[in-house]
């Protein structure tokens, strides 16, 4: 049997080099997308990175920790308290101590996130002078490498931003740079005298102590962390930053992981299945020369068993070769970290190797079936037209997916409509429609054929008429071909218009909410606001009136359903004159209810009722209870919990929304905030500025990750597409042969081959672009139910662009193999 296969795909090696790339291509993707999903596992190794030459260091606690039925849980707080002045002094009992205070600084020449320290913490890293001197008097400061140089006078806004006590909120002052150190890597910093930086902010963050350890613990007590050795990184600052990079990462690569195993598998199944189905003369020839139906399977499963480990190991090795190409794209689109490299994981060669060997293997179960239980004659009658194109299991299978596909969208709709709108599920939502819509492809593509061909078959001569006839005729072959358009046009239409459409609800709700004349951010994210300019906004001269709302930025922590803590964004405002400049989305309660014994959630909380009390969290550490003032709707997400700013210590200012009481000369009070702005490197933008610059845009990571994902699905459907066309083109000979002996020119065959091939790229755009118009139906239903209506958004672009690029491969691919089997005499492919 071994001897018969082989011998079979030497005589019929176009159709099983077809077969070959396209499951070499598919565990290719399976490999790559695995291998890099795998580096995610584990972020690298650090070391202390600020206080790598600190012995001890000591901390506030950042960590709540919570007893539940299932074992202790922690979860990371934004802003613990500083370290008290008292427990310094005891740490100063024990050894030398070095006091840390870390400060935004902002300024010309100076990068949105640079930091003020006290210069004597600078040893601590160590950062060495490279240049100039350290500084010894006020207004005197040490710049890391990547900032100014040695000798720059600029103006430098200084102080917490908090408006608690904590910082001094000194307002804009003159820096000298006097000298400069190496950059370490991880921060831009400017290092001021100690007396300067302890006048600026007077809190302390952290304490370096040269004493034991144990000693340490003793004195400072419980609520402290004494951290020694690599715990020293908790220190660092944003010590989970390699851990949250990864988060994001492997989110994009798993979900990049599964769109490409659905690509590569669905597509692999289909070719390997229109690979068997082509060879049904075969079939019946050797059915009539005595071969049982057992021989004739076991003969398709040891060619696919021949082509699916040779493939399969090729893929392999296109998967370990393409691997590291893929990470080294990702880290310089910054997508990944700079660090991000494939390791040494080879799991996931193996589960590529046993998917692609196993999909080749279910791609021929069902047509090797069927063309076993064919006696000779009925085998020799069928081989020409496509009497039955659905058995009834795949009328059984295709009735399920679909139904699963659309059910799953309905108790989604029904049960929580927000799961629509987040990216996995509107990435993987679409999958089971395009199986479903695909697996009636057979059924589906004749009508659709005849209905594109209605007009063109009346009009003068025989083209589409012909290309009608030959595509219903083939329509195992036309479906075949129709299916990677089908993925192609249904994946690239509904990542796109999900995006849009979700951007688009989000610039829409922004626009509802936002009533403010001018808003004001330090720039960052998360990043203090300098205490002047507020001071300076509130008194903008010659305006009757300026409603001013600062916002900070913080998160509280709640325990939901006993066994887990889990942590929300929340603005800490002061209720009155949020409202003024605002308009939330209240849709139970009072938002000017708001007090210090109060918060406002959302309707995703497990408790929504006004007058409950809730539990939680605060961003400093303290569990509180709080009463539900009031409640808003969810929305697209973005509306959090809101606090006073009195439980949200520690929280700087980061953002403040300004808006003119009516009587205020517009141009008057605008130069004013501008100056202010512009003298404490503030950004100011207008509302309307305010939501272009976020709105619509999703942010880049976002973008270039989906079009990672959609590039590698479009290329690979791309290739199957033409790959596809090959096989099929090829396999028609005696078809083009006959064509030609009726009288047909080379031109005019080559005309009804190009012309069946658009034919086709058409009903699968058509198909495509229905499964995209249902799955948008139902992100637009989800926003409707959430009070978060928009216009769908259809990518017209997008598919455009992805019909015209399938329609010249498709051409292409038909064309080239049509051009070289018609270099043969008509007669000898008829008699051959």
């Amino acid at each position: 049997m071994l001897r018969l296969a082989l011998q079979g795909m030497r005589t019929r090696w176009v159709t099983f080099i077809g077969s070959f790339i396209a499951l070499a291509l598919g565990v290719g993707l399976i490999a790559t997308t695995g291998l890099a999903l795998a580096a995610t596992f584990a972020a690298p190794d650090r070391g202390p990175e600020r206080f790598a030459k600190a012995p001890v260091v000591v901390q506030t606690s950042a960590l709540i920790r919570a007893r539940t039925p299932i074992g202790e849980r922690t979860q990371r707080i934004p802003h613990p308290d500083p370290v008290p002045a008292a427990v310094s002094a005891k740490l100063a009992a024990l050894g030398p101590v070095v006091e840390d205070r870390t400060f935004p600084v902002s300024g010309p020449g100076l990068s949105e996130d640079t930091v003020g320290h006290p210069w004597s913490v600078a040893a601590l890293t160590p950062y060495r002078l490279t240049s100039g001197r350290a500084p010894s008097a006020p207004g005197e400061a040490v710049a890391t490498a990547d900032g100014p140089p040695a000798g720059t006078t600029l103006r430098a806004a200084t102080g917490t931003g908090t408006g608690t006590g904590t910082g001094t909120g000194t307002g804009t002052e003159q820096v000298t740079i006097v000298g400069t150190v190496a950059s370490a890597g991880f921060e831009s910093a400017l290092f001021f005298t100690d007396a300067e930086a302890a006048r600026i902010s007077p809190a302390i963050d952290a304490v370096a102590v040269t004493a034991p350890a144990d000693r340490v613990r003793a004195a400072v007590g419980g609520g402290f962390d004494v951290l020694t050795g690599d715990d020293r990184r908790r220190a660092d600052p944003d010590p989970d930053r390699d851990k949250e990079a990864l988060v994001s990462v492997n989110a994009l690569l798993g979900t990049a992981a599964g769109v490409t195993g659905f690509v590569s598998v669905f597509v692999v199944a289909s070719t390997f299945s229109f690979a068997v189905a082509q060879r049904r003369r075969e079939f019946g020839l050797l059915r009539t020369a005595g071969a049982t139906p057992a021989q004739v399977r076991r003969m398709v499963f040891t060619e696919a068993f021949v082509i699916g480990v040779l493939a399969s190991a090729a893929g392999c090795r296109l998967g370990a070769t393409g691997a590291p190409r893929l990470a080294a794209w990702m880290v310089d689109a910054e997508i990944a970290p700079p660090w991000f490299r494939i390791g040494e994981q080879t799991w996931p060669l193996h589960t590529a190797f046993w998917t692609g060997l196993f999909v080749a293997l279910a791609g021929v179960v069902v047509s090797s079936w069927r063309a076993g239980r064919v006696g000779p004659t009925e085998a020799l009658r069928e081989s020409a037209v496509d009497s039955r194109a659905m058995p009834l299991s795949r009328w059984l299978i295709g009735s399920a997916v679909l139904a699963t596909g659309l059910g799953l969208l309905a108790l989604a709709l029904a049960d929580n409509p927000g799961d629509l709108l987040k990216r996995k599920t509107y990435i993987t939502q679409p999958m089971l429609l395009i199986v479903g819509f695909a697996v009636f492809a057979p059924v589906l593509i004749r009508p659709l054929t005849r209905l594109l061909t209605w007009l063109p078959a009346r009009l003068p001569g025989a083209l589409a008429m012909l290309a009608r006839e030959n595509a219903s005729a083939g329509v195992r072959r036309t479906a075949a071909v129709a299916a990677p358009v089908v993925i192609t046009v249904a994946l690239a239409a509904s990542l796109m218009g999900t995006t849009a459409t979700i951007s688009a609800a989000k610039a829409t709700e922004a626009r509802e909410q936002i009533t403010a004349d001018y808003i004001a951010t330090a720039g960052g994210n998360g990043r203090a606001l300098p205490a002047e300019f507020v001071q300076r906004a509130r008194a903008v001269p010659g305006v009757p009136g300026v409603h001013i709302s600062p916002t900070r930025s913080s998160a509280v922590v709640v325990m939901e359903e006993g066994t887990a803590l889990v942590s929300s964004e929340a603005k800490a405002v002061d209720p009155a004159a949020h409202a003024a400049v605002s308009h939330l989305p209240v849709v139970a309660g009072r938002f000017t209810d708001l007090d210090d014994d109060g918060i406002v959630v959302n309707e995703e909380w497990l408790t929504t009722k006004v007058g409950s009390r809730v539990s939680v969290w605060l961003g400093d550490g303290r569990e509180v209870s709080l009463r539900i003032v009031a409640v808003l709707s969810t929305g697209t997400g973005s509306n959090g919990v809101y606090l006073t700013p009195r439980n949200a210590p520690n929280a700087p200012v980061d953002r403040v929304d300004i808006a003119f009481s009516p009587g205020t000369d517009p141009a008057t009070a605008a130069a004013a905030l501008h100056s202010a702005a512009q003298a404490t490197g503030v950004r100011l933008l207008t509302g309307d500025q305010w939501i272009q610059a976020h709105y619509p845009r999703s942010d880049k990571n976002t973008r270039l990750g989906l079009w990672m994902i959609l590039g590698i699905a479009l290329v690979y459907t791309g290739i199957a597409l033409a790959n596809t066309l090959m096989m099929a083109t090829s396999d028609r000979a005696r078809d083009l042969a006959a064509l030609r002996l009726t009288g047909a020119t080379k031109a005019q065959v080559l005309r009804l081959v190009a012309a069946e091939a658009l034919l086709v790229v058409a009903a699968g755009t058509i198909l495509g672009t229905l499964v995209a118009g249902v799955n948008l139906l139902g992100v637009w239903s989800a926003l409707g139910l959430l009070d978060a209506s928009s216009a769908v958004v259809i990518p017209w672009t997008t598919i455009a662009a992805v019909t015209a690029t399938t329609a010249l491969l498709a051409t292409t691919a038909s064309i080239l193999p049509a051009s070289l089997t018609l270099r043969t005499r008509p007669i000898e492919q008829v008699l051959c």
